[in-house]
């Protein structure tokens, strides 16, 4: 792909992504589901977009590699044993699967892992200079995983509600949203840390920006995810748990980029 067009394509598929999403209020049974598969697919064709501006075709197959290989083993493993996520089991309703997991949860995995690495990197270089390289790196890997793992306090009530995934023991859970375990979301930031160390680790250093796409992505999805709780779904309590674990650093991230420091 001639270099000029990469922005643009990228560019359009961050809009799919949004565009997708905010129809999803709006769409019931079979037209839904095509919907949110596609929402996945356009979401991490735009991550894996702006992962190929920056580091070219080999940035793209380290990020799917990495992101979505280690969610693929992490769904398999825990659809067998039930660690680290608790038993579940999905319902066949995401399309194809490959080890018993639909090939859009990997993608899912993808989608917001490299956004929230994108958003790792951009708050450390807001740390002091004296700041050690390695403490620099667990500041990133750190803030990276609680945003991946924090969306999935939106996820989980929406996918279980729309029947696509049920857990067979979902005791106890957060006061407010039943059907998914405490133990749920302590596994989703088990396996976020390890995604994000191998993606911070594997992706080269280089700079950061412009922040347009990653910003977007995950200003999006915080703030949709956590209107739509609120207004359409009505599941508030949803929105209030989701809101407030990704704000902590979405919110600082948008901050240091719409304020354009360093």
């Amino acid at each position: 792909m001639p270099p000029k067009l990469a922005p643009l394509l990228t560019g359009v598929l961050t809009g799919a992504a949004v565009l997708t999403q905010i129809a999803h209020p709006l769409l019931r049974g079979e037209t839904l589901r095509r919907t949110t598969i596609g929402s996945v697919a356009a979401f991490s064709a735009a991550a894996l977009g702006d992962a190929a501006r920056r580091g070219g075709a080999r940035g793209t197959v380290t990020t799917l590699a990495v992101a979505g290989g280690l969610g693929l083993l992490a769904e398999a493993v825990g659809t067998r044993t039930g660690k680290p996520f608790g038993r579940y089991r999905y319902a066949g309703t995401l399309g194809p699967q490959v080890l018993d997991v639909p090939v859009v949860v990997p993608l899912a995995w993808t989608m917001l892992a490299q956004p929230a690495v994108r958003l790792g990197r951009r708050l450390a270089r807001e740390l002091p200079r004296e700041w050690s390289r390695g403490r620099r790196d667990v500041v990133v890997v750190v803030t990276a995983a609680w945003t991946l793992a924090s969306w999935d306090l939106f996820l989980d009530p929406q996918m279980t509600a729309a029947g696509h995934w049920v857990f067979a023991d979902p005791h106890p859970h957060l006061p407010g949203v039943a059907g998914i375990p405490l133990g749920n979301y302590a596994g989703w930031l088990l396996t976020a840390l390890v995604i994000c160390a191998a993606l911070h680790r594997a992706l080269p250093a280089e700079d950061e920006d412009p922040q347009t796409v990653p910003a977007t992505l995950l200003g999006w999805t915080w703030l949709g995810s956590t209107l739509g709780n609120a207004v359409f779904f009505r599941r508030p309590v949803v929105a209030a748990y989701g809101g407030v674990a990704m704000g902590l650093t979405v919110l600082p991230y948008l901050r240091v980029v719409l304020g354009g420091r360093r």
